[in-house]
């Protein structure tokens, strides 16, 4: 009987656990909004994305930036993600608010499925950002919970955990019907959708950009690369009016950060300013925006603290003991626009990521066009995102910059230039620095003599402790099948 009890216990703990940290009472859980009969797609749409994107941001902050070398938290205590000492329990709060937000969306694709209230729009959008959320969770996780995943309505609360090739292949499905009820789909309320402002042919947009971020993010697994590649060529070069990209910075998924109410900046309302301009900027991070004489360091108030007349940065993974003096820091203040307050911080995917994801598939010779076009492209637009009146051309920024393509490189050598670009391009965009360096070995990071872990990038971050008590027999299946819940295990698009 004790047992019996136990496990109802740990399936109340595991429903429980993707609702918000504050909320305690389980009936209340239940009802409150998902389950009420006036709520609407447009009453839930703004809220999840606000959620998601606020989790990504701070989330961003304090494990993307300190992996891949945009911070530097100077400390010598335990648990310094720099150095890749990383505490079992950073996977709680990305796993806790995806999972609760995809509750949300997924009552979006319901309620706007019912005949009565038929919305392809909303539907379409819904899916989109389903397969957003799914593929953070397992491009973090590896296998976890999807197709049995948010059934706790249904008294599911100890859902399987798919392989991480099966979610993908999902994700894919979901994409291509979201591109097909897109299509001729009628704009949806602009006042419930703070990302295209209802608009359902940006949304549409989106979706498959989106798509080709994950093709190419799996194109490397032998089993799947063919089909990954024909997709890709089918998308940008067989059939691009049956799936319209991104064609502007205008057409990038961004929730901006308007101040007004609910489009406050997280960071304004869950960071205090002190605390934001604490970590150090890195010098991978700094010099190169110095050596390039990067605009969006000196225009856009990305570093205004200078240290001795200029922008430095300190080395990350330095041996304990020896912590260099802090120099250039994120500047913050109420008086001038810092990424504080800055609108496009909530980026989701830009017109830049995905010129730079052409230029890669294009320098595999995978596409038709040159990978030269997409990468000039991609360079230029990732500072005209930030700053509009930039009006150099771009054959003479990358000249004086001494970026400028060379297509006689090696293939490796072409990769290095396209994710050293990117990864500008991919600033505080949730985990997806961490995800391609994991995938590509780009741009190529220093390594410090006080780096843990063996000096080894970490691979994932491990399943939130609570979920090995609440769900036991499913994480067994998962360890089991991907390996020890560790680290250093590489998720299956990373396994050779």
């Amino acid at each position: 009987m004790k047992k019996n009890i136990y496990k109802v216990i740990c399936a109340v703990v595991l429903f429980a656990a993707v609702q918000p940290s504050c909320k305690k009472d389980f009936e209340s859980i239940n009802t409150d909004p998902n389950a009420s009969p006036t709520t609407t797609p447009k009453q839930l749409l703004a809220p999840a994305l606000v959620n998601v994107l606020t989790t990504n941001m701070l989330r961003s902050r304090t494990y993307n930036n300190e992996l891949m070398q945009v911070t530097v938290n100077q400390s010598d205590s335990e648990g310094q993600v720099f150095r890749y000492d990383i505490k079992n329990t950073w996977g709680d709060y990305t796993w806790n608010n995806w999972y609760l937000q995809l509750t949300n969306f997924k009552s979006i694709y319901d309620i706007a499925g019912q005949t009565v209230t038929l919305n392809k729009g909303y539907q379409g959008i819904s899916l989109i950002c389903q397969a957003w959320i799914y593929s953070m969770l397992t491009d973090t996780f590896g296998d976890v919970p999807y197709s049995q995943s948010n059934q706790g309505r249904n008294l599911n609360f100890q859902p399987a955990f798919d392989k991480q090739k099966d979610i993908y292949l999902g994700i894919f499905k979901q994409l291509e019907d979201a591109n097909t009820l897109l299509n001729g789909a009628a704009n949806v309320a602009s006042s419930s959708d703070p990302v295209f402002n209802g608009n359902t042919t940006l949304w549409r947009k989106f979706g498959n950009s989106l798509y080709l971020r994950l093709l190419l993010r799996i194109s490397g697994k032998a089993e799947v690369a063919a089909d990954c590649i024909a997709k890709i060529k089918d998308i940008v070069d067989n059939n691009p009016g049956t799936y319209p990209i991104m064609a502007s910075n205008a057409e990038s998924a961004v929730l901006k950060w308007t101040g007004s109410g609910y489009l406050t900046s997280p960071f304004i309302a869950g960071v205090r300013a002190q605390d934001f301009t604490a970590p150090s900027l890195c010098s991978f991070f700094i010099d190169n925006l110095t050596k390039w004489s990067d605009p969006r360091l000196f225009q856009n108030s990305w570093a205004i603290a200078t240290y001795g007349g200029g922008y430095v940065g300190v080395p990350s993974g330095y041996a304990p003991g020896n912590a260099p003096i802090k120099k250039s820091y994120f500047y913050s203040t109420t008086s001038a626009k810092t990424l504080m307050n800055e609108p496009l911080m909530g980026n989701i995917m830009n017109y830049a990521e995905l010129q730079f994801i052409l230029a890669e598939a294009a320098a595999k010779g995978w596409i038709s066009k040159s990978a030269q076009t997409y990468y000039d492209s991609g360079v230029i637009n990732a500072i005209t995102f930030w700053i509009p009146t930039f009006n150099i051309p771009v054959a003479t920024y990358e000249a004086t910059a001494d970026i400028t393509w060379n297509d006689s490189a090696s293939l490796d050598d072409k990769m290095e230039m396209i994710h050293v670009q990117k990864y500008y391009t991919l600033f505080w965009t949730d985990f997806e620095q961490w995800f391609e360096y994991r995938r590509t070995g780009h741009p190529v990071l220093p390594k410090g003599a006080g780096l843990l872990n063996g000096g080894v990038m970490p691979a994932r971050i491990v399943y939130p402790v609570y979920v090995q008590s609440a769900n036991p027999t499913n994480y067994k299946a998962a360890v089991a099948s991907q390996g020890p819940d560790l680290l250093n295990t590489q998720v299956w698009w990373q396994k050779p």
